[in-house]
């Protein structure tokens, strides 16, 4: 049942993605024009067909209607006055595109696996648009040559939240895949652990199957990061360490303009975000403790199966955000604070200077002037997308993005990259492929 709180909730504006929400009040109208509720007493088959075969086409029109105003928009981004657009004027929280969005063929795929046009009372959703600009996104990485880059959130993307990648997770078979083909792997996280045993702990399903992998050569095995604490500490695979795994200074791969985050005001941000933290503990009455770490602050709970209200999450959110972003300091650091669904932490940096550096690392090869993995070749997927407290949103300024919303979805996701992967091979190869 969908409670009051939960329909106000998503109206908060923190809570939306206006280019989701504009697609979707577009789609309303056919919608509307197009769903005749009685079709399901029909007994006359044809009918409920000729239903969901127009709600398709005016569907499909109007996607490809999006679509052009996407391509529109990247061609004023190429001169320089994106903000002059026709999308930016009706959707101006929407940034910068990487690729085209193949989203007519997206919706035709998407519709086949959910029967959008068939439904006569429930119009597409949220969820529907999002995956089918999942859909979209991978078709336009893969239309302008391989996937150089996959970057990857930890919690809820690839295993579910507070768990580990164990063995048995489907989602392994994937990433080696991708590793296979050339892909290189970052595994972006929260996390910020300066030891390799606690990310092995949390990883080591796929690191022993990277180990373990006989499809996949020496070199290959090199092609995985983990990076920690958003993009504060980077850690390499090494088959000689007994978590497979090195810790790599910070001053062999830091970025240029990450080497004026000095220790002083890295200590001030994470003061005031202290003090902030515990001024909502006290005002929200939490049962939190405050939990310092070398680069992030954050409150968990005081007692075990403790659960903070989700209000509270959000409120403190929020708070901690505003009273950063007014700070002098806040203004010299970049940082991120994310609700992490039973805790709250601020961060130094955040996870668009995570892939930053991935790209860096991988397309440098340990030449520190060479060339980085450009936006278009990298694929940042994860579960937080959402304008605020949501450490994967800043991904989208450095790179294409996947937006989904649980470890299932990661699977089916790759499944998806995957397919077109081995298309467009076959497709170089000469070989005879069936499109369906």
């Amino acid at each position: 049942m969908t409670t009051r709180y939960r329909v106000e909730y998503a109206l908060k504006t923190h809570r939306r993605d206006q280019l989701i929400e504009w697609i979707k009040g577009l789609l309303a109208v056919p919608f509307v024009i197009c769903s005749q509720p009685t079709g399901v007493f029909e007994t006359r088959c044809g009918t409920v067909e000729e239903m969901a075969q127009e709600a398709h086409r005016r569907y499909a029109e109007v996607m490809q209607d999006v679509e052009d105003m996407i391509d529109d928009h990247i061609a004023h981004q190429q001169v320089g006055l994106h903000g002059q657009s026709k999308l930016k004027l009706l959707v101006p929280s929407v940034g910068i595109f990487f690729t085209r969005l193949p989203l007519a063929a997206a919706f035709k795929s998407q519709d086949k696996k959910r029967f959008i046009s068939s439904r006569r009372f429930v119009p597409p959703s949220f969820n529907d648009i999002r995956l089918i600009l999942n859909t979209a996104q991978l078709m336009g990485v893969c239309a302008g040559g391989p996937l150089e880059l996959a970057t990857f959130d930890g919690d809820v993307t690839l295993y579910d939240d507070g768990k580990s990648l164990e063995p048995s997770n489907r989602v392994i078979k994937r990433l080696i895949n991708l590793m296979e083909h050339g892909t290189r792997i970052g595994i972006v996280t929260a996390a910020g652990y300066t030891e390799a045993e606690k990310y092995y702990g949390r990883l080591h399903g796929l690191l022993e199957a990277i180990k373990s992998s006989k499809v996949l050569t020496p070199a290959q095995k090199q092609n995985i990061v983990i990076m920690g604490g958003e993009s504060n500490f980077l850690f390499t695979y090494d088959h000689t360490s007994p978590y497979l795994l090195a810790h790599l200074p910070r001053r062999n791969w830091i970025l240029p303009s990450m080497s004026t985050w000095s220790q002083p005001t890295i200590t001030a941000l994470l003061d005031v975000a202290e003090a902030s933290l515990r001024d909502c503990i006290h005002n929200l009455d939490l049962a939190a403790t405050i939990l310092r770490k070398e680069r992030a602050v954050g409150i968990i709970p005081t007692f075990p199966g403790y659960h903070f209200p989700r209000e509270s999450l959000e409120e403190t959110v929020l708070v901690v955000q505003k009273k950063l972003e007014m700070s002098e300091v806040g203004k010299l650091l970049p940082f991120c604070a994310f609700n992490g669904g039973n805790d709250v932490f601020v961060d130094i940096g955040d996870k668009s200077w995570g892939v930053l550096v991935c790209q860096k690392f991988f397309g440098s090869g340990g030449d520190e002037d060479g060339d980085s993995i450009r936006g278009e070749r990298t694929l940042h997927v994860g579960d937080q997308f959402l304008s605020a407290g949501s450490n994967d949103f800043k991904a989208r300024v450095v790179g294409t993005t996947a937006w989904i919303a649980s470890p299932t979805e990661t699977i089916e996701l790759l499944d998806e990259l995957g397919d077109m992967i081995a298309f467009n091979k076959k497709r170089s190869e000469g070989t005879t492929v069936m499109v369906t």
